[in-house]
């Protein structure tokens, strides 16, 4: 009998430039990335005052093209991408018929015929394969894989438009939130979106693989002044957890729909027929049973992923996300609740190593950042 052996990791472009700057790596999705380089709240902290710059580049790039395109992308995309003007992205779900999550994603409008889909690393192929297979009723419209073309860097805070803007002839102080421009960063052709995963303001700029490294290293130098650092995925999920973003595999999946996972703002409500719609429509008119809601702990402890909330002496869900956060000094989390408990303000128990801790429903985004 043959031994199984895993795939190896996938590795960014940035993946050398990680190893030599000192980040400590670990396996995600796939792939080897950078968890932390000088520390998880150091980095935290930096993206909340200063800049911190991220590697995503194992994030999938789809791409969807042809006369039917925008039919294409209106059948599998919960969002209505009709309302996109060319220059503009918004966020959606690829959603099962039962108007559950198979990943969630950005939408961005390249042309009139011709879209970029950004999915989850770790659900590229089989993201790629369901799209591909799906859009064939919408006519003249293909899809392609084109994620190797493409390396993705995030510059998040409130310093990215002056670190980013020395470096580019992109004008990106007019340029609104969830749009984007094509252009040259540090003399490298890239493609510079008003976009983000941690609650700031902040640039994701997709540039070729071969020239990854360089864009870095030029946007750390523009930074050296603010102090801007590199940042691993560690903090990019406390940031995004501050700022209450899903993340898919916790806090959405297969078997979360979009109004119990209070994402209905991403669904297409007076769109025509789409994957997904006859499930929520019927969800939205009858209301859901259970629905998530963000919490704050009151005792000691920080709830994690997995762990089960109680009213009374009953288990009625199970925490999604949660941690201690760096800027907000407090644990929180995310947790699905039946519907008539997730009123801000109601209290329940969480299970933190079999001891009961009490929480209070909170409005969510823990984080706001200030305009």
């Amino acid at each position: 009998m043959e031994q199984a052996t895993e795939a190896p990791l996938k590795k960014t472009p940035l993946n050398a430039r990680h190893r030599a700057s000192g980040a400590k790596m670990v396996p995600f999705g796939g792939w080897d990335m950078p968890v932390e380089y000088s520390g998880i709240v150091a980095e935290h902290m930096a993206v909340r005052t200063r800049a911190g710059l991220f590697d995503v580049s194992h994030m999938g790039q789809i791409e969807i093209a042809g006369n039917d395109a925008l039919a294409a992308v209106q059948r599998i995309s919960s969002n209505d991408a009709s309302k996109l003007a060319v220059g503009q992205a918004q966020y959606s779900g690829l959603l099962t018929e039962q108007g559950t999550f198979i990943d969630d994603l950005l939408v961005y409008r390249l042309a009139p015929a011709h879209f970029l889909l950004v999915v989850n690393a770790s659900h590229i192929p089989k993201d790629y394969a369901w799209i591909a297979e799906q859009i064939k009723p919408a006519g003249d419209a293909v899809a392609v894989d084109a994620s190797s073309r493409y390396a993705l860097l995030a510059l998040q805070g409130p310093a990215a438009l002056d670190v980013l803007q020395p470096l580019t002839g992109v004008e990106l102080a007019g340029m609104k939130y969830y749009w984007f421009a094509n252009g040259e960063v540090a003399s490298v052709r890239a493609t510079i979106s008003r976009t983000g995963y941690t609650g700031e303001d902040g640039f994701e700029i997709f540039v070729p693989p071969q020239s990854a490294d360089r864009v870095w290293q030029a946007i750390l130098e523009s930074g050296k002044a603010a102090d801007v650092i590199p940042a691993g995925l560690g903090a990019r999920d406390t940031l995004r957890l501050e700022a209450a973003m899903r993340l898919h595999g916790n806090d959405i999946d297969e078997t979360t729909t979009a109004l119990e996972a209070d994402l209905s703002w991403i669904v297409g409500w007076k769109k025509d027929d789409f994957i997904g719609a006859a499930a929520l429509r019927e969800q939205k008119a009858n209301g859901v049973t259970r629905k998530i809601a963000g919490f704050e702990v009151l005792d000691r402890g920080i709830a994690r992923q997995g762990y089960d909330a109680y009213v009374g002496d009953a288990k009625v869900g199970v925490v999604t996300s949660g941690t201690q956060t760096p800027f907000l000094k407090k644990a929180i989390g995310m947790a699905y609740l039946p519907a008539e408990h997730t009123a801000a303000g109601t209290e329940f128990d969480v299970d933190i190593r079999g001891r009961r801790t009490r929480a209070r429903v909170v409005p969510m985004p823990f984080y706001k950042r200030p305009k």
